[in-house]
C-alpha cells in the first residue's frame, strides 16, 4: 500500500518529470488491475455487457480489447 500512496503523491508533484512518471506507473497499474478483474468476471460467467457497464464503456469496446486475449467464461 505504501508504494501506491507514494505513486499518488508523486502524481501531484510540482516537478513534471516526477509527476508524469507517476502517472505512467499508475496507468500501467490500472491496466494490469483491469486485466485481472476482466479475467475474474469472465471466469465467473459475466457477460461482456456486464463488464462494459462496470467499466463505463461499450460492450463492443470491451469485447474487442479482451476477446482475443482468451478471456472466455471458462476461466481465461
Amino acid at each position: 500500500m505504501s508504494d501506491t500512496k507514494e505513486l499518488a503523491a508523486a502524481a501531484s508533484s510540482r516537478d513534471p518529470a516526477v509527476g508524469l512518471r507517476a502517472v505512467r506507473a499508475l496507468r500501467d497499474l490500472a491496466d494490469r488491475l483491469e486485466d485481472l478483474q476482466v479475467g475474474n468476471a469472465r471466469g465467473q460467467g459475466w457477460s461482456w455487457q456486464d463488464i462494459a457497464v462496470c467499466l463505463g464503456v461499450s460492450r463492443q469496446a470491451v469485447h474487442k480489447k479482451y476477446a482475443r486475449r482468451g478471456f472466455e467464461k471458462d476461466g481465461g
